[in-house]
Parts: C-alpha cells; sequence; structure tokens
C-alpha cells in the first residue's frame, strides 16, 4: 500500500511487530521515533529510510547523530519529548501510529489530533490519563482514532456496521487471564518477576507482561473501552478466554453476540488499524481451526486481583481518578521488577492510590494530568519506603 506512516515507539514490541507489517505492506516510513535504543533505530533507519526520526533520551540521540553525520539521506534527527511531540505533528504521514509506553504517549497523541492525521493509537494511557481531553481534541478535529490494541480492535471490528452501534447493549472485553489465573492471594504471595514475565499466549514487553499478570491491563483496557465505545463502565463485562482466541466480543439489544476471533498475533489488529477500511493479506498465520480442541471461559477474580477492580472503581468516579490508578500502577511495577515490593503490593498500592484521589473528580486540563501522575507516584514511593 502507498500510505505513509510515522511510528511512535518503533524499537518496542508493538514498534517492532508494526515494522513487520509495514514491511510485508510495502508502506512507507515518513518517521520513528524510540527512547533509548539506539542500536535498533539505526538499523531500522537502515531498512526504513525515514526522513526525520526522534529520540528522546538525550546520550541515544546523541549517538544516532554520530552514527548518522555525513551519511548520505540521513534523516533529520529531534530530540527530547518535544522532538516527539513535533514529529507526531509534523505533514508527510497519513497515519501516526502512536506505541509509545506509558502516559508519555499522551502529549504525542494529542500533537497528531491537533495535527489532523489519522490516529492509530496503541497507548492505551493517553485514554487511561486524559480520555476526556482525547475524545474531546479528535471531535473538534475530526480525527479518527484506530484501535491497536487487540481487544479494542476486535470490538471495533465487531461494531463496522453503520447501524450497529445505536443498538449495542455491551462489551465483552475478553482477558487471557494471565499465568496467574486461577490462583489465590495465598499462592500469590511469594511470586517474582520472573513467574510473572512468563505469559501463556502473548509475546508482549515486560510492563504490559506484568500488567496482564495483575489483570491491571484488564482494568485499563476497561477504561479505555469506554472512552472509545462511548458506553457506561457497568456496560463493559470482563470475560476470561484463556486461549486469547476471541479477542472480544459485543452484545446487542437481541442478545445476539458478535466475536473476533484470530490467532494471538498483534500484527493483525496492528495490520487493520494501518489498512482500514480495506482488509489485506497478511503476515499473521491464520487460525487453524482442526487444531482449536477448546474455546473456555472464566470470570475474572476481582478480589485477588485489586488492580482490576481499582480500575473499575477509577472510571466510574471519573476525572482524575484513573489518572491517579494508572500513576501508581506504573510506579509499583517499576519496583516489583526491581525486587523492591511483592507482588500482591502492586494491587494493594493501586487501590491506595484510587482511595486517596476519590476526590480528584471533574473537568481536568493536561497540566492536570501530569501533576497528578506525579503525586501518584510519589503516593507509591512514600508508601514501598514504608513497607521495605
Amino acid at each position: 500500500m502507498t500510505r505513509s506512516i510515522t511510528l511512535l515507539g518503533s524499537t518496542g514490541s508493538i514498534g517492532t511487530q508494526s515494522l513487520d507489517v509495514i514491511r510485508a505492506q510495502n508502506m512507507q516510513v515518513f518517521g520513528l521515533a524510540a527512547n533509548r535504543n539506539a542500536a535498533l533505530l539505526l538499523r531500522q533507519i537502515a531498512e526504513f529510510s525515514p526522513r526525520v526520526v526522534a529520540v528522546a533520551d538525550p546520550a541515544a540521540a546523541c549517538q544516532v547523530e554520530q552514527e548518522l553525520a555525513g551519511k548520505p539521506s540521513a534523516p533529520c534527527v529531534l530530540k527530547g519529548s518535544e522532538g516527539l511531540l513535533e514529529l507526531a505533528r509534523m505533514d508527510g504521514a497519513d497515519t501516526v501510529l502512536n506505541a509509545v509506553v506509558g502516559i508519555a504517549g499522551l502529549g504525542p497523541t494529542l500533537a497528531a489530533i491537533e495535527s489532523g492525521k489519522t490516529l492509530a493509537l496503541a497507548n492505551k494511557e493517553s485514554l487511561v490519563t486524559g480520555g476526556e481531553l482525547v475524545m474531546k481534541a479528535a471531535r473538534d478535529k475530526k480525527v479518527k482514532i484506530l484501535p491497536v490494541d487487540s481487544e479494542h480492535s476486535a470490538i471495533f471490528q465487531c461494531l463496522q456496521d453503520q447501524n450497529s452501534a445505536k443498538s449495542l447493549q455491551k462489551i465483552l472485553l475478553t482477558a487471557s487471564g494471565g499465568p496467574f489465573y486461577g490462583k489465590t492471594r495465598q499462592q500469590l504471595a511469594g511470586v517474582t518477576a520472573a513467574d510473572a514475565l512468563r505469559h501463556p499466549t502473548w509475546n508482549m514487553g515486560g510492563k504490559i507482561t506484568i500488567d496482564s499478570a495483575t489483570l491491571m491491563n484488564k482494568g485499563l483496557e476497561l477504561i479505555e473501552a469506554v472512552w472509545l465505545f462511548g458506553l457506561a463502565p457497568d456496560k463493559v463485562q470482563i470475560v476470561v478466554q484463556p486461549q486469547s482466541v476471541i479477542h472480544s466480543m459485543v452484545q446487542y439489544t437481541d442478545h445476539s453476540v458478535i466475536a473476533q476471533l484470530g490467532v494471538p498475533d498483534m500484527r493483525i489488529p496492528i495490520q487493520y488499524a494501518l489498512t482500514w477500511p480495506e482488509r489485506v493479506e497478511g503476515c499473521a498465520p491464520e487460525l487453524d481451526f482442526t487444531t482449536l480442541s477448546q474455546l473456555t471461559f472464566g470470570v475474572a477474580d476481582e478480589e485477588t486481583f485489586e488492580c482490576l477492580a481499582a480500575a473499575r472503581r477509577a472510571i466510574e468516579k471519573g476525572g482524575l481518578v484513573p489518572t491517579a490508578v494508572n500513576g501508581a500502577n506504573e510506579a509499583a511495577v517499576a519496583l516489583f521488577l526491581q525486587g523492591k515490593i511483592g507482588f500482591l503490593e502492586i494491587g494493594r498500592l493501586v487501590s491506595l492510590a484510587e482511595e486517596r484521589f476519590a476526590d480528584a473528580t471533574g473537568a481536568y486540563t493536561v497540566s492536570d494530568v501530569f501533576d497528578c501522575d506525579k503525586a501518584a507516584r510519589r503516593l507509591v514511593e512514600s508508601e514501598a519506603h514504608l513497607l521495605a
């Protein structure tokens, strides 16, 4: 296809799989952005010949500049968070795919929308922390947001009939259950980061894999679904589907249910976001029903997995409460990966943030989002210090 893409977060898990799709579809790359993996970014530059790159980490940006110095057709190198925002705004791409990890993706999301480009959104934190701002900006600019998360892509695909949204009754958001599905709190008390990073079906980055183990990822996706599809939180039901074959479902007012199925491969939803409204031959394998022996379902345990319950309460309250929950989770996951807190403490700290920021409802600005995020992280650091 002849579409031109700016890919933010090109060296991460979603970014590298996005480049698989771009390569397979012979799309053009206008811009690439990375955090600090200079070596991988340089290899991507050599293959895809972007016109512009942005590097958030100053040392990595200097390394990229030095390696490209004097080379013909070298791309322009932008630096820091401002460089990332500048790239997101730049003309030259048809679509901006935002695969930045964490709240750092909110600014680029808003920048891409303000520029009027189609936004393929893999950064769920943009909607979790600033959903009201993002959706208002998209409405004002008449920008299409195409979901990249497998679950939200599935819902989006199930709603392609132009009349379907009018009769939508509820969303059935599926979860793999992660590596600890069915475990009790007692069994989870001693799990390690290595245990939590062994996901049974998906190949993802470290932070999102831990989020899957705590079910926080599903809580964030619930918040994201509320914003993307305009339903109340109680109209989003979490269904455990351990095989990760049914990626999500929608139920209509006549109680018919439509599901989207496929192998657990992120290149399928990535490709649909980049080629929509067309469907083209893909690079992911097809689902083989001759070897699919069973599809099973279960209920998400919100009592054991506190993060999911805290996320649901946060979006019910609205305002900046989801921002606080997200910031607390990011800080707690980092501490867990460093061995400074236990697995169950992640949920406890996220729940604490939801309680402490329960009054942070009402309208907010971008500045308010980042202030709240910092305050939630400080809370986690302070409480974790007391636990040590």
